[in-house]
């Protein structure tokens, strides 16, 4: 099993003078005066271990993993940046409580311990150190401002033929692992070369009249490539038993070749029928399928999770709700407002909301909730005097509220929500909860260090 914290504190530096290294000690010292957290993280790294081991490398303790996904969040690496920077440098060394002695952690280790926290972990350590900023005085949650933005998935534009394509190559790169590793008796044929030339053709095609037949033959295509897939299917269910590698390829196949015809009878419907298929109904990445379609004040159209986020008068972020699909804003005020009263046990007295949640039925049921002032940036039909006490009270709200959209800016300037580059819907959650841990900790140490 795993440990807390290390039994015995490594000899480390001093801090020094540099403005970046007392904010990372401020962060350190937020994170030991919140012991909680490390709990929670040790759990998750004990998930699943029964025997305490008394060999081999010692591995990481909690409060290591929990620094080091940290560090990784607050300067954007990879896991490679992660290991070689942790190894490099004096600062993160000293934060990450890695000693003189001591070698740091190889990409592998620091993937498979960061990657083992749970949302849930997140969302835990996210309020409680909400809990400790509202005991330091830095955030009380009187005042709040709401608004969502979307974080993108880490995919390429969802082409009809590109989509093909993919599923044409990693069919095919599927089978060919099966029969040359593993020996498997399947009889197949390799298309991707046609489906490249088909995919490409396509993407160059003047009008529609060129193009339906590149995308008839890219079709037939794909159709011959799910067919080898679901005969394989069969012949691997037999071999699979003897093998754990070859259930996890079984895994994989059926995976991809469900997918697969998902995007064939989507492209199918809107290519060769002339359908218009809901969005609810697209696959828009084989890769990352738990992608949603996104389209913001009928403008612009995103691929990836719209979020939700509660800022406080502090500039700290309160609340933070990854949705699945695409609900309207004004479905979200009550769930927003409710979570609100779920983390601090009370209500705002005052709420400033963008104009997308404007409506009576969500002022109603703000005004139910003892909320004495509430501004929509856009009035959309509804009596200044009844949301807010006066003018003067509803003009400084919706001054307020803009500052949501900065706070929005600097978590996708700084800390990487922009776009995703973890990998599942279960990662992809964890990558936007992180994100706003680590810019949280920020805030609050710059907070205190400008108190100090």
């Amino acid at each position: 099993m795993r440990e807390k914290q290390q039994k015995q504190m490594p000899l480390l530096e001093p801090v020094s003078s540099h403005p970046q290294e007392r904010e990372l000690e401020a962060i350190s010292n937020i994170i030991d005066n919140t012991p909680t957290i490390s709990e929670y993280v040790l759990q998750d790294l004990n998930r699943g271990r029964i025997i305490k081991r008394r060999t081999g490398a010692r591995g990481m303790s909690a409060d290591q993993v929990l620094r080091a996904a940290i560090i990784m969040r607050l300067f954007e690496f990879t896991c490679v940046q992660l290991a070689f920077h942790i190894f490099d440098s004096r600062c993160l060394r000293r934060f990450c409580r890695i000693g003189f002695a001591d070698k740091g952690f190889k990409k592998s280790a620091l993937n498979a311990n960061i990657k083992s926290l749970s949302e849930q972990t997140w969302e835990i350590i996210f309020r409680d150190l909400l809990g400790h900023a509202e005991q330091e005085g830095i955030e009380k949650g009187r005042t709040v401002r709401i608004d969502c933005t979307v974080v993108e998935s880490n995919i390429h534009k969802p082409f009809d033929s590109v989509q093909l394509f993919d599923c044409v190559r990693v069919l095919t790169r599927l089978l060919l692992k099966a029969r040359d590793q593993f020996g498997a008796k399947i009889i197949f044929s390799d298309h991707q070369r046609r489906a490249k030339r088909r995919m490409v053709g396509i993407q160059y095609a003047k009008g529609d009249r060129r193009r339906q037949p590149l995308y008839e033959d890219l079709l037939k295509v794909t159709r011959k490539a799910i067919g080898y897939a679901k005969s394989a299917e069969g012949i691997l269910a037999q071999l699979s038993s003897a093998d754990i590698r070859l259930f996890v390829l079984l895994r994989d196949i059926k995976h991809y070749a469900a997918l697969s015809e998902q995007v064939y009878d989507q492209t199918y419907r809107r290519v060769i029928q002339g359908e218009t298929v809901p969005a609810e109904q697209k696959v828009v990445s084989i890769f990352e399928d738990h992608t949603d379609i996104i389209i913001k004040d009928n403008r612009d159209t995103h691929y990836g999770h719209k979020i939700c986020l509660t800022g406080g008068a502090s500039n700290l972020i309160l609340d933070c709700v990854i949705l699945q699909g695409n609900p309207a804003d004004t479905d979200l005020v009550e769930q927003m407002l409710d979570r609100q009263e779920q983390i601090y046990g009370r209500y705002p007295l005052k709420v400033a909301l963008d104009g997308g949640f404007a409506s009576k039925e969500n002022l109603s049921k703000a005004k139910e909730r003892k909320i004495k002032d509430v501004c929509f940036a856009k009035k959309r039909g509804i009596e200044l005097a009844d949301m807010c006490r006066s003018e003067y009270v509803y003009k400084k709200l919706r001054r307020f509220r803009a500052g949501i959209e900065s706070g929005i800016s600097w978590l996708k300037r700084s800390f990487g929500l922009t776009r995703c580059t973890w990998k599942g819907f279960r990662s992809f959650k964890c990558y936007v909860l992180a994100s706003v841990v680590a810019a949280n900790l920020l805030t609050m140490a710059r907070k205190k260090l400008a108190t100090a």
